[in-house]
């Protein structure tokens, strides 16, 4: 399935099961509310953020009741300012309260995804290196957080185990060493890209020689690192991982390497302080 095609699919399955989850049989007390009862609501957020999650918002609310309108003040990727209202809502009161605990959830989840990624992607402004996001990410929200990682500035690395070949020191072992490796990954699938995890300028040189198209220098030290670069001779894009922080981010894209990865995208994240607040009530 088309990755458009697989995130829509995932938009509509993720906002049933978020209703399931919390409404179950029924929102007990939104019926402490006049079922005729018409209100406004407005969304901001408390801190700095970068939103993501418009499309599963409107999803959820669509199913729970078509007769609320979502008038979104800003798009997804868009940097939001502490006490910024970007969401009003118009509808039955019963509804606006029964989705707003899942909308909320959603928001503020994919929202620190953009946002922590966003961060990232500044501290690497003007080297030109990419910043890429990995598999370790919240469970259910793989395609998702994904998403929230391009709209925070970032590219995805592999989706899943399906889509391109990430050799690693085991598969190596299993399979008789890097270039027997990598020859029968271009046997399996010639038209997926292959990348293999080194962690010796040894294994780099190999996997080199094997014709890899991304080469992972797994926790190199700086000074390896700008070693690898000079060796590889933009013969394989090199991808830097490990020790991946604020602090140590600037300094790897500096030696050379073409992208960095990091789970802190996706794994390390505080939810954005979100609040909805009704304004205004018809009888």
């Amino acid at each position: 399935m088309h990755y458009q095609d697989a995130l829509a699919e995932e938009i509509r399955e993720s906002a049933a099961r978020l209703l399931a989850e919390d409404v179950g049989p029924g929102d007990i007390t939104a019926q402490l509310i006049p079922d005729k009862k018409i209100t406004w609501a407005r969304v901001i957020t408390r801190q700095a953020a970068v939103l993501c999650g418009v499309a599963w918002v409107d999803e959820l609310y669509r199913r729970l009741d078509a007769r609320v309108a979502l008038h979104w003040q800003a798009a997804d990727g868009d940097r939001l300012a502490p006490g910024q209202t970007f969401l009003e809502l118009e509808g039955p009161a019963r509804s606006l309260l029964t989705g707003e605990r899942a909308a909320l959830n959603l928001l503020q989840t994919l929202s620190a995804t953009a946002t922590r990624t966003r961060h990232f992607v500044d501290l690497l402004e003007g080297t030109g290196v990419r910043m890429l996001d990995t598999r370790k990410t919240l469970p259910g929200l793989r395609l998702a957080q994904k998403y929230a990682v391009t709209c925070g500035g970032g590219h995805n690395h592999r989706i899943g185990l399906y889509d391109a070949f990430l050799i690693k020191e085991n598969h190596i072992a299993a399979c008789g060493g890097i270039a027997a490796t990598v020859r029968e990954a271009r046997n399996i699938a010639s038209d997926l890209p292959v990348e293999v995890e080194v962690e010796t300028f040894e294994e780099l040189d190999l996997a080199l020689e094997a014709g890899a198209d991304v080469i992972m220098l797994d926790n190199f030290s700086l000074d390896d690192m700008r070693e690898a670069v000079r060796r590889s001779a933009r013969r394989a894009t090199l991808e830097a991982s490990g020790n991946v922080d604020e602090s140590t981010l600037r300094a790897i894209a500096e030696t050379g390497v073409d992208c960095i990865s990091s789970g802190a995208l996706t794994k390390d994240i505080e939810a954005i302080d979100l609040s909805m607040r009704i304004v205004e009530q018809q009888a």
